[in-house]
């Protein structure tokens, strides 16, 4: 089992910016606590021992509160002085790792998913990067995901469709994927190395239908505030 997880934590939250100032956007406050603090106590139940947080925009505050260890997990901090897009910030954040293989999540999205069987998925297929699909119905914001099996062969953009997969923001990945001496120092992991990779090597999936959030936009955040006490007591707590 991988003991280790990178979180994507540097998002400004430009879309938040008339509910949440001057905070990184995994800081939002949900029933008083950062939003990042539920993705911890989500970690808590599969045994992660350290996390890398990925961090650029005003870090200071995550760092302030979560400190070098938070709910028993080690954190080590992978700081940008300047935007990376993801890839950039995976690459980064990688530079702290010890193990091959790597959770990978996002500190602005909730996704529910059993790591122990995502990671014994990812073993099994021998992939190099296994992401975590969730299925929904009638939606516009995600694009979604096209599969040969459980092979991803293609990604859709943004565009109102009855039902569909969409990535839900759990994965993981072996560091060999980002081991390119030409990859650049800004790039973003979803178009330079996930659409631009998805036929060159076996993409693997993983559904769930676990509880999923994103708190990106101002009305998904105001749900969370209505939905998460009751959801994170039932399956966390």
């Amino acid at each position: 089992m991988i003991n280790e997880a990178i979180i994507l934590a540097g998002g400004l939250g430009t879309r938040l910016k008339d509910v949440i100032k001057d905070i990184p956007k995994p800081m939002a406050p949900i029933d008083g606590k950062p939003f990042l603090h539920y993705v911890f106590q989500y970690l808590t139940r599969f045994p992660i021992e350290r996390v890398i947080l990925a961090v650029g925009y005003k870090y200071e505050v995550i760092e302030a509160v979560f400190g070098t260890n938070y709910l028993g997990i080690e954190i080590e901090y992978a700081i940008e002085n300047e935007p990376l897009g993801t890839g950039g910030a995976i690459a980064n954040a990688l530079q702290l790792t010890k193990s091959d293989d790597v959770f990978l999540l996002n500190g602005d999205t909730f996704f529910d998913v059993d790591l122990d069987a995502l990671y014994a998925h990812h073993q099994l297929s021998g992939s190099r990067l296994t992401l975590s699909l969730k299925p929904m119905q009638n939606f516009d914001r995600y694009g979604t995901v096209v599969l040969k099996g459980t092979q991803i062969t293609a990604f859709n953009e943004k565009k109102p469709v009855a039902k569909g997969l969409i990535n839900g923001g759990v994965y993981v990945l072996n560091r060999a994927l980002f081991s390119n001496p030409n990859l650049p120092s800004k790039f973003s992991f979803e178009k330079d190395i996930m659409e631009q990779s998805v036929l060159q090597f076996d993409m693997q999936a993983f559904f769930s239908d676990g509880y999923f959030i994103d708190i990106g936009i101002p009305e998904d955040y105001d749900r969370a505030q209505k939905e998460f006490p009751k959801i994170m007591l039932n399956s966390i707590e």
